[in-house]
């Protein structure tokens, strides 16, 4: 899975790629909600490690090869169709987010369900940090 995001970690610049580690679901609604058919994968499953740690060992082992460095992190998975407010952004780091975007969730879970090993990775587009955004409501 690959996507575009704002980086809400202060260590993060935009152009950092961000191997994701684990995600935060705050959608609305969730993909499997509903019937649900055995065939494709259980009722409940297991997502305590969505994110196939030997897949992104590759991506480290890859980018160390190359001579690239890679952040890690959290992902915070939301509806949009917007930008987050600065507050948001804040919000989103204090529940253990490193990136924010509109995407990813529904389809790691949806993997995750059909037994389909997944390596996660954005590409910090944007940031939602105090100090390196234009409307600082942090210090309001």
């Amino acid at each position: 899975m690959s996507n575009a995001s704002g980086g809400v970690n202060p260590d993060f610049e935009v152009g950092d790629l961000m191997v994701i580690v684990d995600h935060i679901n705050f959608f609305p609604e969730h993909p499997l909600r509903g019937k649900n058919t055995p065939e494709f994968g259980p009722r409940f499953p297991d997502m305590s490690e969505a994110y196939s740690k030997e897949l992104s060992q590759l991506a480290y082992d890859k980018a160390k090869e190359l001579g690239y460095s890679l952040q890690r992190g959290v992902y915070a998975g939301v509806q949009g169709p917007t930008f987050e407010t600065p507050a948001e952004y804040l919000y989103y780091r204090i529940s253990g987010a490193d990136a924010v975007g509109m995407s990813t969730v529904p389809e790691v879970i949806v993997s995750r369900h059909m037994g389909i090993p997944v390596f996660g990775i954005s590409i910090i587009t944007d940031l939602g940090v105090p100090g390196k955004i234009v409307a600082d409501c942090f210090n309001a």
